[in-house]
């Protein structure tokens, strides 16, 4: 009996301490949407850098458009575009993040962590 024993491989020993990667995986989903962390998902990702240039090019044009229709501000159209450009930026991360935020903790309170 202890020759099967000393055969046995640590590999072969179903250990309940082994650790599952999708379980880490969805604890750590977990912790970084309701604590803090980088959010490693890939779709999460896409919608926010789609929806932050997106809300750029909004914030250029409309920089753009008050700059040239407003001479009392002394500014030109390129200065416009960057003021514009930036505010959109800021105001396209915030957004994202925001709706981020609400989407994924209704995710979680239906209990679907992925």
């Amino acid at each position: 009996m202890s020759d099967q024993r000393s055969s046995m491989r640590a590999s072969d020993d179903p250990s309940p301490r082994q650790p599952r990667p999708e379980a880490d995986l969805a604890t750590y989903h977990i912790v970084t949407d309701t604590v803090t962390g980088v959010n490693f998902r890939r779709q999460d990702n896409v919608l926010q850098a789609i929806c932050v240039c997106a809300a750029t090019a909004i914030g250029a044009g409309a920089g753009v458009i008050l700059a040239t229709l407003n001479p009392r501000w002394n500014l030109p159209w390129f200065g416009g575009a960057l003021f514009g450009s930036f505010l959109g930026m800021i105001v396209g991360v915030f957004a994202s993040g925001i709706f981020l935020m609400i989407y994924r903790a209704v995710r979680h309170l239906q209990g679907k962590h992925d």
